[in-house]
């Protein structure tokens, strides 16, 4: 697969990369959490800005937030994402206030790369990619499911369709029920892995989804979410965990 470079890690090579959420609720919890996850030594951090309600009323807080997390995780590369409630965040936004709050990540550049929902509206989602790439803002561009596993086609399709519609790295995350649906998740990875030409993501969610975070090498994922404290998904392993099964599944 082709790669990509999110300030000093490179997604699409080796081993699948290992990003750990930060899901402090105010600037206090978000620093304190940053400094164990810079213990932990991951290959990035991502900032799970809908945590933060006092952030998102007030983008001026956001934006010095961000200045000092930066300070306190050097280096290490960020990734700024708001979960939207429908796809398992914890705020409700409007249409216009998840576009308008993700053009201000982009623009005021809060971290390396941003995330993007798929399901909006696809001229301002074409824009904000654009505008992203201007300010040398890696998209990854994501669809969440937190009911089902979709069927094989129609994963294919959405991965296939971030992907025209600019984003550097398509991402997709599911719940399963069965095995089956495991599988399906796994499948649909590996066929898009061979006509898309960028990293994926995807991972099915819950404890039967997670033999999907801890193989991505095998079936085409190139980043996988760990733990450090508090997790921001079912099925989430701890860093330490996941950093030895990848190991141990490692095609050389």
């Amino acid at each position: 697969m082709a790669t990509v470079k999110i300030r000093n890690i490179v997604l699409g090579e080796g081993l699948p990369k290992i990003a750990v959420p930060n899901v402090g609720t105010n600037e206090d919890e978000i620093l304190a959490s940053a400094k164990k996850i810079v213990a932990a030594k991951p290959d990035l951090m991502e900032w799970r800005i809908d945590y933060d309600t006092t952030g998102i009323e007030d983008s001026s807080k956001l934006i010095a937030t961000a200045k000092k997390l930066r300070e306190a995780v050097g280096e290490l590369p960020i990734l700024v994402t708001f979960r939207t409630k429908n796809e398992g965040g914890v705020l409700e936004l409007s249409e216009d206030k998840y576009l308008d709050l993700v053009q201000t990540v982009i623009e005021q550049r809060l971290g390396d790369a941003v995330d993007i929902e798929l399901f909006h509206d696809e001229q301002r989602v074409k824009d904000l990619v654009k505008l992203a790439h201007d300010y040398n803002v890696v998209v990854i561009m994501s669809n969440h499911d937190f009911e089902k596993v979709p069927a094989k086609d129609v994963i294919e399709f959405r991965l296939k369709k971030m992907a025209e519609l600019g984003a550097d790295v398509p991402k997709l995350a599911c719940m399963p029920h069965t095995a089956e649906d495991v599988l399906t998740l796994l499948s649909a990875t590996t066929a898009a892995s061979h006509v898309i030409d960028k990293p994926l993501i995807t991972m099915a969610m819950g404890d039967l989804g997670k033999v999907s975070r801890v193989a991505g090498q095998v079936f085409g994922s190139s980043l996988s979410f760990g733990a450090v404290g508090q997790t921001s998904a079912p099925g989430q392993l701890s860093i330490e965990d996941l950093r030895q099964a990848e190991s141990c599944l490692e095609v050389k």
